[in-house]
Parts: structure tokens; sequence; C-alpha cells
């Protein structure tokens, strides 16, 4: 019976993962795959664009484009990412940022200060691996750890990456809805461009309009479009080849490829900006990882997505074959009169879907960047209470709305958004190569042989289509490139100017005993209720609280201060994000709280934040009188671990953080039968918080570029961006925000703060 009940398990669990397996492919369909899906609607449109069409023998040409086409699918979507990329998730997750983020784990090549040692019993840092160090593990570890500038390269090549990424955002929606519209054209031949560009905005307009009920309210209807799609377009292929030209199957060959370059020669060379367009939305299957599994997404797109496209290439191609002419429409020519319109309404659709499936990955990415303070404070509403990862936010929204308007407007020719579309895309592929040729080496534990032929087999590819998006610069390859070079200033310089607030709040931090040995002679008056100090100091006492104590010498009876830490890992378990211990004697009833959020953990509202913060210190303290009673002696302890005792973090040259054991403390002079009480009596009272306000401007004897990224760009994003207390959702009327001043401003010389004396507060500010 035993056996039976047993095996009866088993099936029951096998057929419960079958199904959610099943699920996944289902949902993936309308998340992951409506870029590339989309993308024959324009791949042969853009690559006989310029001289190539006006080549004599065509049928040879046409044959070689769509050899390209199978083996650049087949390469990198097929191989490279399905097989290869895949693998190398991070806990799950996927994109640029969960590359680094691996890569850091495994080394020393963060420059973003997450990686203190206190954060080590994570468990998602806790990654086994069972091979060995390889002797090229070891010296690019080395490396990276001894040359900060191979650091900084690094997180400037990551910041490349998503800024293409955001890039990819204002030119996908542009470049798919307009080559859709366009469409109509065939059935209406003296319509004026005007209106088409008329109704292409229209389109965009209420897309982004959409964007705050959030893709959990229309989800439903994605993965259906996109399915739909797919077997029409396979379904016309079909009917195309068998009625045209069954020869197109001979062109999987890659002698026809071969026979391409040798026939077109240079403007063979130059369509490849427009091949490189068949894979758009390949990263997605990457980025998207988050939300799926690694075994759904290999099998919708080896099981349906792959050979739908693969097919309806070659149906356009026999279609081509037999009418030269229409090769500036050639997919909306190739659709049979009979089943035009419905067919023109789908792919309208499913434009809109795959636009949607590049807006969504922007957010994530953003939310990423701000999470790792490599982004503008915005705010972030979560659209869905069951997926994290559905997320809307406002500002990037609008001004995505706003350039793709533009782009449409100002190009109004799919050939030339094509043009910087190549460019964006292959340089994402190019920067994840990179840093899987990394990944192989220090994470992997491969051999340096293993990592070179991966990046000689499909780097190799991807600079032959760089090279080729590049000379089409001048005609729309530039936008790429502007509008990455924006996100990536905005980036670079925002992570700066706050990674230089950190340095000088760690340096000017007040030393513990100072203060307490200064309490009496202040006459500091302790008032009912909870203050919350957040700071970014680790340990000691920050600045801010400083000035503000010598200024008005009264605070609450109990004092948390509280620092909010960002890592390289996507998601700290809940039981593992707070770390609370005690400052100083139990009678100045002092706590320091650090809370670990990974780059895609869910920042809870202040008031259930507020809550659980109160519970942790309740259970630190509950552990403090069971220590006390059997005669141990309290230290700092991480609530959900037991019996771990964690250190306290101590700052050592260059700002390195290093971990010391917290000097253990007795409990004398406090009812240790009441802390917990009057803890709850103290939340009863009332909870305030504080935050300090700190302005950094470059010194008078900076160069011209520092002056103008920190006083220019990083003030001007500062001033404009959500302050704090609005990012966490603090209440005005608890609020005290206290903005210390030195002389005229606070004023960056070095790593040194100004001295000054004036002082002022705010008491329920509003944004």
């Amino acid at each position: 019976m035993d056996l039976e009940s047993g095996s009866r398990s088993r099936n029951s669990q096998w057929l419960k993962s079958y199904k959610t397996t099943l699920s996944l492919v289902y949902q993936s369909f309308g998340v992951v795959y409506g870029d590339i899906s989309t993308s024959p609607i324009y791949v042969f449109t853009s690559t006989f664009s310029g001289r190539l069409k006006d080549q004599e023998n065509n049928d040879d040409l046409i044959l070689g484009v769509l050899s390209l086409v199978f083996w650049t699918l087949t390469l990198i979507p097929l191989c490279k990412y399905t097989i290869f990329v895949l693998g190398a998730d991070d806990n799950g997750e996927g994109g640029t940022f969960a590359l680094y983020s691996l890569l850091c784990r495994h080394s020393k090549m963060s420059l973003l200060n997450t990686a203190h040692a206190m954060h080590e019993n994570i468990s998602a840092h806790n990654v086994v691996t069972s091979s060995k160090e390889t002797k090229t593990s070891s010296l690019l570890k080395d490396f990276f750890e001894k040359h900060r500038s191979s650091r900084i390269v690094l997180l400037l090549v990551v910041l490349l990456g998503t800024s293409m990424v955001i890039g990819d955002g204002v030119l996908t929606p542009s470049m798919s809805v307009l080559s859709a519209v366009s469409g109509i054209h065939v059935r209406a031949p003296n319509l004026h461009e005007n209106y088409t560009v008329f109704i292409a905005c229209v389109i965009l307009m209420g897309l982004f309009a959409l964007q705050h009920y959030g893709t959990h309210r229309v989800g439903f209807l994605f993965a259906p479009i996109l399915i739909a799609w797919l077997f029409c377009i396979s379904g016309i292929g079909v009917y195309n080849i068998l009625k045209w030209n069954p020869r197109v199957i001979s062109a999987l060959s890659p002698y026809y490829a071969y026979n391409f370059f040798k026939r077109a020669g240079k403007d063979g060379w130059r369509s490849l900006g427009g091949i490189v367009l068949c894979i758009t939305g390949a990263e997605a299957m990457f980025a998207d990882l988050g939300h799926f599994s690694q075994l759904s997404i290999r099998i919708a797109f080896t099981g349906v997505v792959y050979p739908c496209l693969v097919i309806a290439y070659m149906g356009e191609a026999a279609y081509l074959s037999k009418h030269k002419l229409d090769l500036h429409r050639s997919f909306h020519k190739a659709i049979p009169e009979v089943v035009f319109w419905p067919v023109f309404i789908i792919a309208t659709l499913a434009t809109v879907v795959g636009s949607q499936a590049i807006i969504s990955a922007t957010y994530s990415i953003i939310s990423q960047c701000r999470a790792l303070r490599c982004f503008p404070r915005v705010k972030i509403i979560h659209t869905s209470s069951q997926v994290h990862g559905q997320i809307y936010i406002p500002e990037v929204n609008w001004i995505l709305m706003v350039l793709c308007i533009i782009v449409t407007v100002g190009f109004r020719d799919t050939a030339m958004i094509g043009n910087a579309y190549g460019l964006a895309v292959i340089t994402v592929m190019f920067v994840t190569t990179c840093l899987m040729f990394l990944v192989i080496v220090t994470v992997w534990k491969k051999t340096a042989l293993a990592g070179i032929l991966f990046v000689a087999v499909f780097g190799s590819l991807e600079l032959l289509y760089f090279s080729a998006c590049l000379v089409k610069v001048p005609k729309g390859g530039w936008l790429p490139l502007l509008l990455s070079f924006i996100f990536m200033t905005v980036m670079s310089i925002w992570h700066y100017g706050t990674r230089q607030k950190q340095v000088f709040e760690l340096q000017n931090k007040v030393c513990l005993e100072r203060l307490l040995s200064l309490g009496p002679n202040l006459g500091i008056v302790r008032v009912p209720g909870i203050g919350l100090i957040y700071s970014n100091v680790v340990s000691g006492v920050p600045p801010m609280f400083a000035h503000f104590v010598t200024n008005f010498p009264a605070f609450h009876r109990i004092l948390i201060f509280v620092t909010l830490q960002s890592l390289t890992v996507p998601k700290v378990p809940p039981s593992e994000q707070f770390l609370v211990g005690r400052i100083g004697p139990p009678e100045y009833r002092l706590f320091h709280c650090v809370i670990r959020y990974g780059y895609k953990d869910a920042r809870r509202d202040c008031y259930d934040f507020e809550n659980q913060l109160i519970m942790k210190v309740a259970e630190f303290l509950q552990h403090e009188e069971e220590e006390d009673s059997s005669g141990a002696q309290g230290q700092m302890l991480l609530p959900g671990i037991a019996s771990s005792p964690v250190a306290d973090a101590v700052v050592g040259p260059e700002n390195d953080i290093r971990i010391g054991r917290r000097k253990k403390v007795g409990f004398r002079g406090v009812d240790k039968g009441d802390r917990v009480k009057e803890l709850m009596e103290a939340k009863e009272s009332g909870v305030a918080y504080m935050m300090g306000h700190t302005c950094v401007v470059a010194s008078d004897a900076s160069s011209f570029m520092k002056k103008f990224a920190i006083n220019f760009v990083y003030g001007f994003l500062q001033r404009n961006c959500r302050r704090p207390a609005v990012a966490l959702g603090i209440p005005h009327t608890s609020l005290i925000e206290m903005e210390a001043e030195f002389g005229e401003r606070a004023k960056l010389v070095g790593n040194q703060l100004e001295d000054g004396k004036e002082v002022r507060l705010h008491l329920g500010i509003e944004d």
C-alpha cells in the first residue's frame, strides 16, 4: 500500500509539473516572442531597401537572403540563447544585470559596493560549484581585483547594454507599428503617407495610455493573438511555397549564403543591417527568464516559434522569386487577397503585443538600475499582486511615448528606423556575448578555450552584423547611439554622485562613544515614540543625526537607525532581509537595522514596512531576554537564521567594508521582561521618520567636465527626481527631513566636506 501510495504521489507531482510547464509555455507567447515573431513584416523590405534590389540575378540574391536569415535564426536565437545563455541565469533571473550579478558574486568585479561580507550568509550568495578553480579563472579574477579601471570598464559595458535595451523600447514600437500600418497602402495605394503616420501615432498613444492598467488586465489577449499570428504566417508561408516556388527549400543550404556574398559583394555586406532584424527580440528570451522557466522558453521557441518563422520567411522568398517588383512591400503583397484584411488586423495587433513586451522589459531594466542606484529615483507601481515583474513607471512611460512619436513622425521611413533598430539589437547581443565569456571562465570554470570558441562562433557573427550596421549610422543608425549615450551618461553620473554621497557619510560618521559622552552635556530630552533614522552608514552614527542632536537636543525614546542595502542578487528571502542589532548599552534604547533587498525585490509600502521592522526588533529583544536568562551575552543576530552571529561592519582603508565581531554587551539596568512591552508602547505613541539631504557640488579646482557632470547634470537630476521620502512612501505628516548645509552649500572637495554651521529642519514636507 505504501509503495502504491508513493507511486501515485510521484505521478501526481509529475502531472502537476507537466501542467505548470505547459501553462508557462502558453503564457510565454504573449510576453517573450512578440518582437521576434513580427520581424517577417520588415526583414525583406529592409534588406532590399538599398542598391541590392537593383542588381541582376535577383533569384539568387533572394535565396541567399533566405539562407542568411535561416542560419542567423539557427545560430543566434536557437543555439546561442536557448542552449548556452539561458543556462547562465542568476537564481532564475535573466538579463544583462543578471549576468553582472552572477559575475560579482563569484569574484570581486563589482563597483556597486553591495558585496559586503555581512551579506555572505544570504542563501542567494551561497552558490555551490563543483568545478575546481582553473588557472584562467584565477588570472581573470586577480586582474579585476587588482585593476579598478577594469571594473569601471565592465560596469560601463553593462550600462551600455542596458542603455541599448532602453533604446529598443523607443525603436521597437515605432518600427513594428509603422511597418504593420504601412501595409494598408497595398489596398489603398493613393492614401497619403501622412495618414499612415497619423494612424501609427494614434495606435502608439493608445498603447502607452493603457500601460497604467498593467499587463495582467490585458495579458489574456496576448498569447492567443501571437499564436494566431504565428499560425497565420506559417500557413501563408506553406501556401506561397507550394504555389510559387517549392525550390526555395534548397536555400537552407549554407552554399546559398556563400553565393550571395560572391554575387552581391559589398552591397551584400551592407544588406546585413536588414537581415539582422530577423533576430530582434531574441534577447527577450533571456531578459524575461525570471517570469517563466528555462524549459518553457526552450519548448516554446524550438517547438513553435522557430519552425513557424522559418516557414514564413521561406514563403515570402518563394513569392518574391516570382514577383521581384514587390520588394518594397513584400510581406503584405505575399498575403493572399482573400485573407488580406484579417491578416492585416492580426498583424497590427501582433505588433502592439510585441511593443508591449519590450516596454515591459524596459520598465523591468530601469527598476533593476534604480534598485542598484544607477538610475534616478522614479515611481514604480506594481500592477499585479501575483506577478512581481508586472510594473508600471509613469515618468518612463510618457518619456517613451514622446520619443516614439518623435521617431515615427521624424523618420516616417521604416528603412531608416530599421537601420537604427538593427544597431541597437546587435549591440545588446554582443554585450551579452562578452559577459558570457567571463561567465564561462569564472563562473562555470571552463577552460579559456571554451570561452574563446563561444566568442569566436557567435561574437564574430555579431561583429559582422555590427560592422554592417555601423555603415548605416548616417542613415538613421545614429539614433540608438545618441539614445544610449544619453541614458548611459545619466546612469553613470547618477551612480557617481550617489557613490560620493555615501563616501562622505562613511568618512564623516560620528563615533558612538563620542556621541554618548556628549549626551549629558547636551541635555538631551527623550520624547515618547519611535524614531526611524534613514542613512547609508552601516555602523556608527550618521553625520546627519549628529547635526540634528547638537541643534535640537531631543529625540524619541527608542531610536532605530535604518540602512537600506541593494544587493547584486535577484531576491533576498524575507527571513533574511532584516539584520537587527543594538547600539550602545541597553538603557540608551538605540538599535541598528540593515534591510537587504535584491534588485528585483518589491519594496513594501510604508505601513507594512514599519510593522515588520518593529516586529523584527521585538524578536531581537526576545532573543536577548532568552540569552540573558541563560547567562549568555547579547550579540547582533539576524532574525530567521538560528544561532548565526552576524558581525558589525567596520570601515577600513579605501572604503573597503570589513567585518569584525561585535563586542558583547551585558543587559544591566533594564527590566528584561518589559523590553518588548516598552517597544509596543512607544509604537502606540507614534513613529517618526528622519532623513537627511546632502547637496553635492564639485570644488572650484575640479575640471570643467566634472563641474558640468556634478553641478549641472547630477544637480538637475537630483532636483527633478522623486525625493527619497516619496520613493520610500513615507507619509509627510510623520517625516522630519534635515538638510545640512555647510557654508553656502555642501561642497565636496576631494573626499572632505567644508566646515559650516547652517542647519535647516523640514517637518512634514510635501513633494
